[in-house]
């Protein structure tokens, strides 16, 4: 559940970013869409939504057809902001930016400018996870190991490329004020606006690809709970193109919810951004420690060491404690937000449970949804009487 939610604060980011982007590529819209957290923007991005599971449900197939496509067409704008800014990138710029500030007076230390990006690296790797998650239509299991290594080295290279040389181009103070997606306004700062344009176009086909790829990812986690039991039946339907339309059905209604949810907060791009990073850090942690449960009953079977048991304790360990630290700096409001959600969807496992006769809670899992509903109490008491604010 945290994980289908997390795809679905995604996929509302997504479309805040791209009204944000179209108010940047035609001006004379900004009064009407704004940063993509006015009414307007909403009925443009849940007509959107509606007409993507329109798309989806008529065959995954053809979705799948048009993500490829996207996924070729929105490389070549970020091949050529690398060679730009490779051109353009300023030795002296790059060197002022060097420390972030933390050799200025008042500026914020080298570790608390890590953990202010935490939740940022979180939301760009996100989806390395997908070729896991579709693991079961793998013909040969090894493609799903290197899927994911050549998928997390390219989301890296492509990451750290851009980040680091954009600031190359404008000093970090200029940076900062840069409205989203910097990387235009970057680009704009190199070449004039031609490159803004470029690459605000890029980006929105960029992203509706993106969109459809994690429809598509997240209905297909609901599918898979369905299926094993851990969901009502309901949700594993599908229809005569196969495609599991109740799933893809809920997942729509999910997005809608959460892009009528961001109309009343500060700053919709940045909200949706860390609350999507802070629902999934809750999975990737509870993976992790499973890991280890796993990594630690497997040594205690056998007896001889031949070194795999051991390496992959130490990586279960080093992801536990990472994902951790990754919750901890995310903060106390996202965890309240999240068992926010959890705390009543957990009605749905109650429902599949008693759908199969099954005892609901293990002595483990009902304090496990104890904690979660106190959580969501104690949250839904603080939003309430104004103690935290979105």
């Amino acid at each position: 559940m945290g994980f289908w939610a997390s795809a679905c604060a995604g996929n509302a980011f997504y479309w805040v970013l791209i009204n944000s982007t179209v108010s940047q590529l035609f001006p004379e819209l900004e009064p009407v869409l704004g940063q993509g957290d006015t009414w307007p923007a909403y009925l443009v991005s849940a007509a959107a939504v509606w007409g993507f599971y329109l798309l989806i449900r008529r065959g995954v197939k053809e979705a799948a057809g048009i993500n490829a496509v996207v996924t070729v067409a929105k490389l070549v704008p970020l091949a050529l902001f690398l060679v730009l800014v490779i051109v353009f990138f300023d030795p002296d710029v790059f060197t002022g930016n060097l420390t972030g500030g933390y050799d200025l007076p008042g500026g914020e230390s080298l570790f608390q400018q890590v953990q202010g990006t935490m939740l940022v690296t979180v939301f760009v790797f996100l989806g390395i996870e997908g070729a896991s998650v579709y693991s079961r239509y793998a013909r040969r299991r090894e493609d799903v190991g290197r899927a994911t290594v050549l998928g997390f080295l390219s989301v890296l290279a492509l990451f750290a490329s851009i980040s680091i040389l954009a600031f190359g181009i404008l000093p970090r103070g200029e940076i900062s004020d840069l409205s989203q997606p910097s990387v235009g306004g970057v680009l704009e700062a190199a070449v004039g606006p031609w490159g803004g344009a470029l690459i605000r176009v890029g980006l929105i086909v960029s992203v509706l690809g993106a969109y459809l790829a994690w429809q598509l990812l997240a209905a297909d986690v609901v599918y898979a709970a369905a299926r094993d039991g851990d969901l009502p039946r309901h949700f594993a339907r599908v229809n005569r193109h196969d495609v599991p339309e109740q799933a893809v059905l809920w997942t729509s209604v999910l997005v809608t919810l959460i892009l009528f949810a961001v109309q009343f907060v500060a700053d919709a791009l940045d909200f949706t951004l860390d609350l999507t990073a802070a629902l999934a850090l809750a999975p990737f942690a509870l993976a992790s420690g499973y890991a280890v449960k796993v990594a630690r009953e497997r040594g205690a079977r056998v007896a001889a060491d031949d070194g795999s048991r051991t390496k992959d304790l130490v990586v279960a360990l080093l992801s536990t404690g990472n994902t951790l630290f990754l919750i901890w700096a995310a903060g106390y409001l996202f965890v309240f937000l999240a068992c926010l959600l959890l705390a009543p969807a957990t009605l749905l496992y109650v429902a599949a449970r008693r759908e199969r006769q099954a005892v609901v809670f293990t002595r483990a899992g009902m304090i496990t949804f104890l904690v979660v509903l106190a959580f969501a109490v104690v949250g839904l008491v603080l939003l309430a009487t104004g103690a935290i604010e979105i």
